[in-house]
């Protein structure tokens, strides 16, 4: 497969081509928060509304074509995932309010006393889900701890919080602050292991690695396609037996069958068909014209390289900015342990001060603390965070030399 032509990646981004006021053009280094789209995105969403604007289960030609065009995404999506079968996916508004819709269900299955497992490393929609329903059943919750010296997971923390009365872990793959990649499918062995169900937030994995839930071997996993350039929408895979006996909270006259039992309410049908073009997007970057799983990896793998190069430059620069810490890995011989997301602060700025300075270069950075509460605090950034600079495939080592030369003006 030739080599990762970004250039020509950024020409099917029509938001990446539009200069500001001064003639230059921005740059999205904003990405783990959400993604550009690419033109087919824009196209999917616009052509439903002309096409097959209706709601489901009619006897006419849009309801019709509307429910075709669901079945076709979610088949995509499970091929996207490498999921059993498509009934595995069941869309919705995003992470985290599939994941409070999922902690409901599972509650129910629970008893006063028994523990829940939570870690200081994800973002808060894989945690306070777990806080909330440990509130409202009497259940008890066990943190596990993160080195602060290369943010990575505590494993040994881990198997501490693991007891008898474990009954949900839930973990990150992919930090959103940190970019550190936790051992998911050796986590999932621990955790079955205790007799315990594994539930995966991969929203920051999804845009970089490609997810396999059987070889991660967890019971759900959540993302969102507005992190791997598609639209405001999410998706929560749940094994197949587990998804079909929960009791989730359903309308009566809604199906009582997976997806749709987890489905609530009117989708949006305009955003499903976003996220199948997406997820076509995605795997068109692998040079072959239909959307199978090894066009998926060929794609990811080319990615991947052209991402570990680029995080390598913006890295290796950071390490020349005076006064710049740097938290997470940072030694190149362990950046497959890692997305290129990353996090810094500077000795003397405040990390709201950077990310001004860097708006008026037309640079475009998160700070604070991107709802990864407990990770901020477990390295001391609890009242200002840090900045994050996060990449994404059609970023290009032209924009990482910007940064630096906007950094060198502080």
């Amino acid at each position: 497969m030739p080599s990762f032509d970004a250039n020509a990646v950024r020409t099917r981004f029509p938001s990446l081509s539009i200069p500001v006021a001064s003639g230059e053009l921005p740059v999205f280094f904003d990405n783990p928060a959400g993604t550009q789209v690419p033109s087919s995105v824009i196209d999917a969403v616009r052509d439903y509304y002309t096409h097959m604007n209706a709601n489901s289960g009619g006897a006419f030609a849009t309801s019709r074509a509307s429910d075709a065009m669901v079945a076709q995404t979610r088949a995509l999506a499970a091929t996207f995932l490498n999921a059993a079968r498509p009934e595995e996916i069941a869309f919705g508004p995003n992470m985290t309010t599939l994941n409070f819709a999922l902690s409901r269900a599972l509650g129910s299955t629970l008893a006063a006393g028994d523990e829940i497992v939570v870690t200081r490393m994800d973002h808060d929609a894989n945690v306070a889900p777990w806080l909330r329903l440990a509130d409202d059943h009497g259940l008890t919750v066990r943190w596990v701890d993160i080195r602060t010296e290369d943010c990575t997971l505590d494993l040994d923390s881990l198997e501490a919080a693991l007891t008898e009365r474990t009954r949900i872990v839930a973990t990150v793959h992919a930090s959103n602050a940190a970019g550190t990649i936790n051992p998911v499918a050796r986590i999932a062995e621990m955790v079955h292991a205790a007799g315990a169900l594994h539930v995966v937030d991969a929203v920051q994995s999804a845009p970089h690695l490609l997810l396999d839930v059987q070889a991660i071997g967890c019971d759900f996993l959540l993302c969102s396609s507005y992190k791997f350039f598609g639209p405001h929408a999410g998706l929560l895979w749940s094994r197949y037996e587990l998804s079909e006996s929960l009791p989730a909270y359903k309308v009566r006259p809604a199906k009582d069958k997976s997806p749709y039992r987890w489905e609530t309410g009117t989708p949006a049908f305009e955003l499903i068909a976003g996220v199948g073009a997406a997820l076509r997007y995605l795997a068109s970057l692998s040079g072959e014209s239909e959307p199978t799983r090894t066009a998926f990896e060929k794609a990811f793998t080319a990615m991947r390289a052209y991402e570990n190069e680029l995080v390598t430059h913006l890295i290796d620069m950071l390490k020349t900015i005076p006064h710049v810490y740097i938290a997470g890995i940072t030694d190149a011989a362990r950046f497959s342990d890692r997305v290129p997301t990353v996090i810094f602060a500077h000795e003397r700025l405040a990390p709201l001060a950077i990310a001004e300075h860097l708006a008026k270069h037309h640079i475009y950075v998160w700070d604070g603390n991107y709802y990864a509460l407990e990770i901020m605090e477990r390295l001391g950034r609890g009242d200002d965070g840090m900045v994050r600079v996060g990449l994404a495939h059609y970023n290009t080592h032209d924009e990482i030399d910007r940064l630096e030369a906007a950094l060198r003006k502080l």
